[in-house]
């Protein structure tokens, strides 16, 4: 057998087998996930297999060489069937009876791919649009806020029920007792349980947008319930229905049935950017001679891609820029905003994004990025301002986006500049005096910084209330929505996301556990970035005039 395995290395290992490959996981301990060989290609008389691991994010993509494939777990693509003749002459041949014995011969007994623990690269499902979720505006990886999550959690879909149903009896209120489907461990994350046995149904809307939700304090401060009387039976509130699954039509999703072999290869090896070299997650259509270099170098301030050093040196004599071009529109301390438009600046904005598609695989590429704003983020320092991170989004959006792209670069991670860019556009729709949402679909990273600030600002405003003349604080869905600025969608499907949404006594309630608290508070003191509306100096245009453009 391996006599025979050695042979495939040589001569049938081709595009499409599936075997297990040799990778480190986080913990820097082996594992063999079963992966696909997207290339072969030869170097210096070695063989380097490209390969794309089964249910993994393709970020994590690679060029391995022979000795990490494990050939005696080789699976052949299968071949596809010719379509016969009418009149059944030759030109329908099954396949190769010899390749199916070998096939036969090989043990395909393959080990599942270990899923990645707390920390790691997400699993991603393949190219698949999701059925539509009751209150839900997309099927999504479910992640805890405001910590990352575990392995199993982030490999699960999602799918929100309009109403928790359950067949537990509810205590008295005077007794607080916390949601018995979620917990909170000791870091503060919230960990989804096994949902009860299903008991009575509910209806699937949990109350008008603009009916009042009663806040009733307690003695304990760490625990409250939220209200919501139930809809009358003939409520038809068109403006608070349903979200349906995700729209693949926005302005930058990504059209899958155009992806090739070439698409789904990482093309770039590294990037280097002022004082940072990024290697790119994704694919990107830079030019075809710049793709074979060991290294492409960016200007840091205009985003001119250079082939060496010597050129990079060259042009930084000649560029004048010290920051993106475009109005600088927001400023405090280190961090600024430029607005960028896309048609004044064709050049910067192009560059931009091809340098975003190295970190973004859900989105396609415009040349065309007239009906585009961008807003870059840059941190300042005596050499310049140094571009951190970005949003784009529509002049002009039916759907009411308020974010087409948004991209923290890799070196910037997990510092809390995401979460600072997704405040920054809600300040932008509360200028404009608009609600918004991010383009649909998001990416496993996207999903968990919007998943996080939703349930972050929507428990500042619900621990926020306070009594009013001894009667019990009011508010509504809409109001939540206006004074953030998030839509009533994403309002809802956040409160369900939490699992505070519940039906007693006749009423839906929200309910806000010790747990929950908690872990909000301690997820607030670590978020030392934020937005302060006094240093935004912005002035929304009218773009329905094209003129203005």
């Amino acid at each position: 057998m391996t006599k025979m395995a050695d042979n495939f290395s040589a001569v049938d290992i081709v595009e499409g087998c599936r075997l297990p490959v040799l990778r480190k996981n986080q913990e820097h301990e082996d594992e063999w996930p079963l992966a696909e060989i997207l290339s072969v290609k030869e170097v210096s008389g070695r063989k380097l297999f490209y390969v794309h691991y089964i249910d993994f994010n393709k970020r994590l993509d690679e060029w391995v060489t022979v000795d990490r494939l494990d050939l005696k777990k080789l699976q052949f693509p299968k071949k596809e069937a010719k379509t016969p003749t009418k009149n059944g002459l030759p030109g329908s041949r099954p396949s190769s009876p010899e390749r199916e014995v070998v096939r036969k011969s090989l043990d395909l007994n393959i080990p599942p791919a270990t899923a990645p623990s707390r920390g790691k690269t997400l699993p991603t499902p393949k190219r698949k649009v999701e059925p539509p979720a009751p209150l839900a505006p997309q099927v999504s990886p479910a992640t805890p806020v405001p910590s990352l999550p575990s392995s199993a959690e982030a490999s699960q879909a999602s799918v929100f029920p309009a109403v928790r149903e359950t067949n537990t009896t509810f205590k008295a209120r005077e007794e607080h007792e916390p949601i018995s489907s979620l917990t909170t461990q000791q870091n503060g994350t919230a960990r989804r349980l096994i949902p009860a046995p299903p008991g009575r149904k509910r209806k699937a809307n949990c109350g008008g947008a603009d009916e009042m939700i009663k806040v009733l304090q307690y003695n304990k401060p760490q625990s409250a319930s939220v209200f919501l009387p139930p809809p009358p039976e003939d409520s038809q509130d068109s403006s608070d229905g349903i979200p349906t699954a995700p729209r693949m039509t926005g302005s930058l999703v990504s059209d899958r049935s155009h992806d090739d072999i070439i698409t789904r290869m990482k093309n770039i090896e590294c990037i280097e950017l002022g004082r940072h070299r990024l290697k790119p997650w994704y694919f990107s259509p830079y030019p075809q001679e710049l793709t074979t270099l060991p290294i492409l170098y960016l200007c840091e301030f205009c985003l001119k891609y250079l082939k060496s050093l010597k050129c990079l040196q060259r042009h930084l004599t000649k560029c004048n820029l010290r920051h993106p071009p475009g109005n600088e529109i927001y400023r405090k301390g280190t961090i600024s905003f430029f607005e960028i438009d896309g048609r004044k600046n064709k050049n910067y904005s192009q560059n931009l994004c091809l340098l975003a598609k190295c970190f973004l695989d859900h989105k396609t590429l415009y040349y065309d990025t007239d009906p585009f704003l961008f807003y870059v983020m840059t941190e300042y320092d005596s050499k310049g301002f140094h571009i951190v991170g970005y949003f784009s989004k529509e002049k002009e959006s039916t759907e009411d986006y308020n974010v087409a792209c948004i991209l923290t670069l890799p070196p910037y991670q997990r510092r809390g500049y995401g979460k600072l860019l997704i405040e920054f556009s809600y300040e932008l729709s509360k200028v404009e005096g608009k609600t918004g949402t991010p383009e649909k679909p998001l990416s496993d990273l996207g999903l968990l910084s919007y998943r996080s600030y939703w349930s972050q600002t929507i428990l500042e405003i619900l621990m926020d209330l306070k009594p009013d003349n001894g009667e019990r604080p009011q508010i509504t869905i809409n109001e939540i929505s206006e004074i953030t600025s998030v839509k009533k969608e994403d309002v809802i499907s956040t409160l369900q996301y939490l699992n505070l949404i519940n039906y007693y006594k006749g009423q839906y309630i929200l309910t806000l556990s010790e747990e929950i608290v908690d872990g909000h508070e301690r997820a607030m003191q670590k978020r030392h970035l934020r937005i302060d509306p006094k240093c935004l100096h912005f002035t929304p245009k009218d773009w329905s005039k094209r003129g203005k453009w």
